[in-house]
């Protein structure tokens, strides 16, 4: 269920959706090409792993299409900021120093607006991103008495934060 919120309202405060920079709603064109620069900085990759990498960067909330992917791709190495390869039947594509030079403007960007923050905020941010990708493992290489085990665990999560936001500083239920 990507770039949707799930039931109970999580995600609305006060009417209005807060948004992060990977909701699918809200990333542009332009960002998809920083976004793109900037998970090249974790190393080469063809084009499905660039798209893995920026999913798992939205904690599964935002994944670009082939069709906005492999074009960005062929413009950025056209511009010189990327360079592709082909080795063993995929294109592999890594940054140039001028393409380095610019994911590397665009991530101080995102550390800037990630500085104003709360450290509790970029803590719990962090371990959702880590659950992810358990999840992602579990899902992959799991029994299905695991997968069933694991979807126990992460709805119990999910109720009892729900639960947590509902009851006020003391510890009792808010009567709004």
């Amino acid at each position: 269920m990507r770039g949707a919120s799930s039931g109970g309202g999580g995600g609305f405060r006060g009417g209005h959706r807060r948004r992060g920079p990977l909701d699918r709603d809200r990333v542009r064109r332009g960002e998809v090409r920083s976004l793109l620069l900037a998970a090249l900085l974790d190393g080469p990759a063809h084009g499905y792993e660039l798209m893995d990498r920026l999913e798992a960067r939205s904690a599964g909330r935002w994944r670009p299409s082939p069709g906005s992917v492999y074009p960005l791709l062929q413009l950025l190495e056209e511009e010189g900021l990327i360079r592709g390869r082909d080795a063993d039947g995929r294109r592999t594509f890594e940054l140039t120093p001028a393409g380095r030079s610019q994911a590397d403007e665009g991530r101080l960007r995102a550390l800037a607006a990630d500085a104003s923050r709360p450290p509790a905020q970029l803590e719990l941010r962090a371990e959702l991103h880590s659950l992810h990708g358990a999840a992602r493992q579990v899902a992959h290489a799991g029994t299905p008495e695991q997968l069933t085990r694991a979807v126990e665990l992460i709805r119990g999560v999910r109720q009892a934060l729900y639960g947590m936001l509902a009851e006020d500083t003391h510890g009792q239920p808010d009567d709004r």
